[in-house]
């Protein structure tokens, strides 16, 4: 990685993010929205301020994290209450389900910012963003939400080494996407359900995965981990563990599944059509 290009593309980030004068971030938590938080926080002080929407697709943990973390940096932060399963059609869980949540999400913002005299809504998709089917991304360019780590050309190792220079704690935190990627398109999305691949995946972190997605095919949890982790789970009677565990919080067929953690894997049934 060519550090120098990295740093130019981190000031044309700064500067853009100057010529904006005040901004929402819409802040999760995770590794992108982070850094872009932080470097707007930085370049406009108070004229940046972080949107934080909370719903049964996104786990407690998460939102835990990005309270502490806008408490710890004095940003200021407003919880928006954004309950995906009322949206007409998603829980129906279409292939478009992602447009109608940041549809949705998006207006909310906007119109919140309004309200608080902020000129701009800005979000943390980055070049990597570009590879997979992201019907969110439709939703952004529809309602004019500024996107500044894609407009800068910034990729996600990038964003991490940036991250890490910054100190922020995010730099080497697993990627993460709401919990309703969990679900097989056309399967049903409940707020039960969703609770079930919360505590599971809760579950697994606390065992000491890294990197672990627990996708729900009706009453079927199939573990996505890291290849190198998959020793860890046949030591020490933790497969046991987690069988009881996962049965307890409503699923009757537990699987591992062998190709391991991947972005995006449900989205495999479409690109094989």
């Amino acid at each position: 990685m060519a550090m120098d290009g990295l740093h130019e593309k981190y000031e044309r980030l700064k500067a853009n993010l100057a010529s904006l004068e005040s901004v929402a971030v819409a802040f999760s938590g995770g590794v992108d929205s982070t850094f872009l938080l932080k470097t707007a926080n930085d370049v406009l002080g108070d004229k940046a301020i972080a949107f934080t929407a909370t719903s049964a697709s996104f786990p407690q943990r998460e939102l835990d994290e990005a309270r502490k973390f806008c408490q710890r940096e004095g940003i200021r932060q407003i919880i928006c209450e954004s309950e995906e399963l009322s949206i007409e059609g998603f829980r129906q869980n279409p292939k478009n389900r992602c447009y109608l949540c940041k549809k949705e999400l998006f207006q909310k913002f906007r119109k919140i910012a309004e309200e608080q005299g902020i000129l701009h809504v800005v979000e943390g998709s980055n070049m990597d963003d570009n590879g997979d089917y992201r019907p969110g991304l439709q939703a952004v360019a529809e309602l004019s939400i500024e996107s500044p780590l894609r407009k800068v050309g910034l990729w996600k190792e990038e964003i991490r080494v940036l991250s890490r220079e910054l100190g922020l704690p995010t730099w080497e935190k697993p990627s993460f996407a709401c919990l309703a990627s969990r679900f097989p398109y056309g399967e049903t999305i409940t707020r039960d359900k969703l609770s079930m691949v919360e505590k599971a995946e809760d579950f697994l972190l606390k065992k000491g995965f890294r990197q672990v997605r627990v996708r729900i095919h009706g009453t079927l949890a199939r573990i996505e981990l890291l290849p190198e982790e998959f020793p860890k789970v046949f030591v020490g009677g933790l497969r046991e563990e987690i069988l009881h565990a996962f049965k307890s919080y409503g699923f009757i067929y537990v699987s591992l599944d062998l190709a391991g953690y991947r972005t995006g894997s449900m989205n495999e049934v479409l690109r094989d059509k």
